[in-house]
């Protein structure tokens, strides 16, 4: 089975991507998800007769989040909490009617993240709360998401910074070695030089 990969770079919290799948393959999206983030998806096939879908999400260590095989109808749904940060990995499988192949079917993926992944209708009904307060909880989440976002690219630029410094200390070091590698193996080059021309009598 062919396979094709698409990595997505997402800034925003909330994404949707339409694209082909050929019969019998499958196509592969990678996202980045921080960690304890709420991740709900939506996605829907193009009609075809005899066929079947597949959609199977997991980590990096292979642990699968999500895996649904061999349906037939167009639409499902997926949701899942990242116990920490990782890449994530979303196939999507076109099963054609048959082995030798058949017509591309379509594929709309929409993915939602942090805020906008959480049920707010949901909360103001459990909770009581007015239009108003439904809006206030919504932004101090939003208030609260941005700062996270924040904090980890400080925590990601203190990390590369580090690994720069320690890069650049141990280029310094091998620099500084194969300084005094040169440096001996001139200084030997010398005395092998002197003791060839004594032993041929060409100098005293």
């Amino acid at each position: 089975m062919l396979q094709k990969w698409i990595i997505l770079a997402v800034i925003s919290t909330c994404c949707a991507i339409r694209f082909s799948i050929n019969a019998n393959q499958k196509k592969c999206l990678k996202e980045e998800i921080h960690k304890n983030i709420i991740v709900t998806g939506e996605y829907e096939f193009s009609e075809g007769v005899g066929y079947s879908g597949s959609v199977i999400v997991s980590d990096t260590r292979g642990h699968i989040l999500y895996k649904r095989e061999n349906f037939q109808d167009l639409k499902g749904k997926f949701a899942f909490t990242a116990d920490e940060y990782d890449i994530f990995e979303i196939c999507v499988l076109n099963h054609g009617p048959s082995p030798q192949g058949g017509s591309a079917r379509e594929v709309n993926l929409s993915m939602k993240h942090g805020v906008e992944a959480k049920n707010y209708e949901d909360l103001a009904k459990a909770e009581k709360l007015k239009p108003l307060e439904v809006e206030l909880r919504r932004l101090e989440d939003l208030s609260d998401s941005i700062v996270k976002d924040f904090a980890f690219m400080r925590q990601r630029e203190e990390e590369m910074r580090n690994t720069n410094e320690s890069t650049n200390s141990r280029v310094l070091y091998l620099s500084v070695f194969s300084m005094l590698c040169l440096l001996g193996l001139a200084a030997w080059q010398v005395l092998f030089l002197r003791n060839y021309f004594k032993a041929k009598k060409l100098i005293d």
